[in-house]
């Protein structure tokens, strides 16, 4: 997020938004690009971790094609989002990480976190894979209470909404993929070009 911040701030000054060192923010922009592609990519998991150093997932990382850091057609971009469905999917939707590593200090176990789950059907869509993401984004509508409304996390098991309710966060996840599936340009797409 970081390279983000960096990188609307580049586009704004050249927008002409705004102004700025422009000439210090590309080469620092493309200084924390090159880091997090070095440091940030476990060559030996062939997938991109949680922190520099681990060998954790975080589903965090489906935020990389989405925000334009790389496209999700990239094969690092392709080995990362396997692995997440590898490892971080529990009944068909995505946790945020393992959280048995303790991490973040909390005692382990949560359901799976929604809106990671949008961004995984948005990966598969940037990706071309259109009927995975679409089918993904029917499994999410299909956990909505009978006014529409989510919760942050969901219980498969149980099936049952957990966490924050209703949260905001999951709700504009779910606009968000529902443009990214339409057949015209949907904010990852324009993101990504822009």
């Amino acid at each position: 997020m970081a390279w983000v911040a960096v990188d609307r701030s580049v586009k704004d000054i050249r927008r002409r938004y705004g102004e700025g060192p422009l000439d210090r923010w590309v080469a620092l922009r493309d200084d924390i690009h090159r880091d997090v592609c070095e440091h940030g990519f476990d060559a030996e998991r062939d997938a991109f971790v949680q922190y520099y150093g681990s060998k954790s997932l975080d589903a965090s990382l489906l935020m990389i094609p989405l925000v334009g850091f790389l496209p999700a057609k990239d094969p690092r971009v392709v080995s990362t989002v396997l692995a997440i469905q590898r490892e971080l999917m529990y009944y068909g939707l995505v946790l945020r990480y393992p959280t048995e590593t303790g991490v973040d200090g909390l005692p382990p176990g949560e359901g799976a976190f929604l809106p990671c789950t949008f961004w995984l059907a948005d990966n598969l869509a940037l990706a071309g894979r259109h009927q995975e993401a679409r089918d993904l984004f029917q499994h999410l509508l299909e956990l909505q209470n009978d006014v529409g409304l989510l919760s942050e996390e969901y219980d498969p098991v149980a099936r049952r909404q957990l966490g924050n309710f209703p949260q905001a966060f999951s709700h504009v996840s779910l606009v968000n993929t529902a443009h990214n599936l339409m057949p015209v340009e949907g904010p990852a797409t324009h993101r990504s070009k822009h």
